[in-house]
């Protein structure tokens, strides 16, 4: 792999066919901003209680944070791409309904220890030591006062540190700076796939919906009756307004509220800390990895990869993970230092040999996205409360929707789906 194969790569990524309605809806009942899972989410609901609605987005794309882009002809998802807890994913749900390809996420991974197969003996260890964090996190968070989830980690060995990374990897934070009381509500037993991507089938979802694309907002005044929104395409007036922007961007204040929020409001939106989680898109046909959809655990060298998904969808496709400590350490570094630290990782558990025909097709870096500045929201120590203080509405005509909202699917894009019915119910029976 070098920098010019890395770079042909993010250049022949094909975006997925979107069919949209790019109608501008003059005084619409709804006005939405973003185009993501909770604004596709709401918009549905609210068409179907037989209300108007205008949906703004900023890009020239939909899906937010879910986007699916092909590359040596495969579909390959760039943003969200796990459907966690199929029980309880409103995504999951749907997607059964309509016939999507959905598949078990296999519930086995492989494991490794400087390139050979781990032991049954070595992979029980590790399976011990998630099980005390585990146990010792939930019962902990039991407790009225809150603290770091860090604080209550018992003993757990020699994998004791493993453990805390990948924690903290689908956090979006190292464990201390994460609410114990916020981290058990993550659920992620059940997890599924989707054949052809997870953001192409949000994009499937917005077919035909209203929504005008490259149009930002820049403004939302609330002073007078119903709302009147500045955006970079005019102005457009509605009775109330769903707002799914990703905290990370309201805290830029890229949205000018007038009034001003009230400070409940706002002191909840800037308690929220930009949660990092990162993939590097690697092309590996020859590694040494079998079945489709597996994580793998590389362990006893160096430098340990804190996730690494494998042959995605049975294709050489694999998702090298970068958790926040590891994607910041780039920052202030080329664009493909990400790629070449995945190539030293690998080639440190597997030898130079294994990786001869390893390549980079893309890194992402939502954090400085300018739509999106994170990968979710993350709530420190203390503030648990903020994800549910956000959903009562503004004056009855601001109404918040978005991942971040959600109390037991935050991070995800079928968290993000459930508020944006939440809230586009609550509208709906107000409006009726």
């Amino acid at each position: 792999m070098n920098d010019r194969a890395a770079k042909r790569g993010v250049e022949n990524a094909v975006p997925m066919d979107q069919e949209i309605s790019t109608n501008w809806t003059e005084n619409p009942d709804v006005a939405i901003v973003g185009a993501g899972s909770a604004g596709i989410a709401a918009a549905r609901r609210l068409l179907a209680s037989g209300l108007t609605v205008m949906v703004l987005e900023a890009r020239h794309r939909i899906g937010g944070r879910t986007v699916t882009r092909r590359f040596k002809g495969h579909p390959v998802d760039l943003g969200a791409h796990w459907l966690h807890a199929g029980p309880i994913n409103p995504l999951v749900k749907l997607g059964r309904l309509r016939g999507e390809p959905l598949r078990r996420a296999p519930v086995n991974g492989h494991f490794f220890v400087r390139g050979r197969p781990g032991t049954a003996t070595e992979r029980a260890a590790l399976d011990r030591a998630f099980d005390r964090a585990d146990r010792a996190m939930t019962q902990a968070a039991k407790a009225r006062e809150d603290q770091p989830a860090a604080d209550v980690l018992p003993p757990m060995g020699p994998q004791g540190r493993r453990v805390a990374a990948i924690h903290g990897l689908v956090s979006g934070r190292p464990l201390d700076e994460v609410s114990l009381h916020d981290f058990p509500s993550m659920e992620y037993s059940d997890n599924l796939f989707i054949a052809g991507g997870l953001g192409a089938y949000v994009g499937r979802l917005a077919h035909h919906l209203p929504v005008r694309l490259g149009t930002a907002v820049h403004g939302v005044d609330w002073s007078g009756e119903g709302v009147r929104l500045e955006t970079s395409a005019g102005t457009l007036r509605a009775r109330t307004v769903i707002v799914t922007a990703p905290m990370a961007v309201l805290q830029r204040e890229a949205i000018r509220f007038a009034p001003a929020l009230p400070h409940p409001v706002a002191e909840a939106i800037n308690g929220f800390t930009q949660g990092v989680y990162e993939h590097v898109i690697l092309h590996w046909p020859d590694s040494p990895f079998r079945g489709a959809d597996r994580l793998a655990s590389l362990t006893g060298t160096h430098r340990q990869p804190p996730g690494l998904l494998t042959r995605i969808d049975g294709t050489p496709f694999h998702f090298f993970e970068l958790d926040q400590p590891t994607a910041s350490s780039f920052d202030r570094r080329d664009a493909h230092a990400p790629y070449r630290y995945a190539r030293a990782v690998l080639a440190e558990q597997f030898g130079h040999r294994a990786i001869r025909h390893l390549a980079a097709m893309h890194g992402t870096a939502w954090r400085h996205d300018p739509w999106s500045r994170a990968s979710w929201a993350v709530v420190p120590p203390g503030l648990y409360a903020i994800r549910d203080s956000l959903k009562a509405s503004v004056g009855e005509r601001i109404w918040f929707a978005g991942e971040a909202l959600s109390r037991a699917q935050w991070g995800t894009a079928g968290g993000a789906w459930e508020e944006g019915e939440r809230a586009a119910g609550e509208i709906a029976a107000q409006l009726r």
